[in-house]
């Protein structure tokens, strides 16, 4: 599966009206098929992982950004169910805290980069602080404005380092996030998912739409590129995703270390 079509090409201007909620290309097989591939991926992935752990040398970070109920925490429960806990962070930025408040605003993102052999995850990132902080006016455009160019800086410093960096933005339409959130109000064993604020977010949809068109044309680059996928469909969301982060794996090429002995002259008693 080509998944470069879902890549936010470095210096475009990127539109979430124009770009797509949900796929039909690429999907012939519909929802089964998808599924038995997911499994297949998730192996693949689980495989790499092991390699990426063992080898100690290069780390993966993803970002995980959409609007309310995109699918964020289930995207990382089905990506990497086959992938050993030991070797993979994730970590949710919420609403900072006091001691967050008083250093810069990447300094608790950093701290919370993956080390070498690691696959670190941001459910929700650094890019909260040019999307909440801007659609509810916390600081001057001046200041959030100046923000991209931080971020592009900060994402080069960690690539530099043998970060790489594989950045998704869960696009769904205004439909689909009522049709979940009705969904979480019908069903108790859902209602705690349910935030009475949701609503007041979600009559915010248009400025958060601007605020994210400008972050991914402001900050898609080679070195970190986002990629739009369309999260309408859940099954179509993870095997997207899923191939993307197997492609990258892939392309990073970790390999397991050589060992300094000969194991056939090893014998154990």
């Amino acid at each position: 599966m080509d998944v470069s079509r879902y890549r936010v090409p470095p210096g475009s201007s990127f539109d979430p009206e124009a770009w797509p909620t949900r796929e039909d290309d690429d999907f012939a097989g519909g929802k089964k098929e998808a599924k038995k591939e997911l499994a297949r991926l998730a192996v693949r992935l689980g495989e790499l992982q092991a390699r990426l752990y063992a080898e100690g040398r290069q780390a993966l970070l993803i970002v995980l950004q959409g609007m309310d109920t995109a699918g964020k925490d289930g995207t990382i429960r089905h990506v990497f169910r086959a992938v050993n806990p030991q070797g993979v962070r994730v970590t949710s930025f919420k609403k900072p805290t006091a001691l967050e408040l008083a250093h810069d605003y990447l300094w608790r993102v950093h701290r919370h980069a993956p080390a070498r052999g690691e696959i670190g995850i941001f459910n929700r990132s650094h890019y909260e602080d040019v999307l909440v902080v801007r659609v509810h006016e916390l600081v001057p455009p001046e200041v959030w404005g100046r923000r991209y160019d931080h971020i592009n800086a900060f994402e080069r410093l960690l690539a530099d380092e043998g970060t790489r960096i594989v950045k998704f933005f869960l696009h769904i339409s205004k439909d689909e996030q009522k049709r979940r959130l009705e969904a979480r109000l019908e069903n108790p064993r859902k209602h705690w998912k349910f935030n009475p604020a949701d609503l007041s977010e979600r009559a915010r949809w248009g400025d958060y739409a601007a605020a994210y068109a400008e972050a991914l044309s402001r900050t898609s680059s080679d070195r970190a590129p986002w990629y739009a996928v369309p999260a309408d469909r859940k099954w179509q969301r993870n095997r997207i995703v899923a191939q993307v982060l197997v492609d990258a794996l892939e392309a990073m090429d970790p390999r397991f270390p050589r060992v300094d002995f000969d194991p056939a002259s090893v014998r154990v008693e």
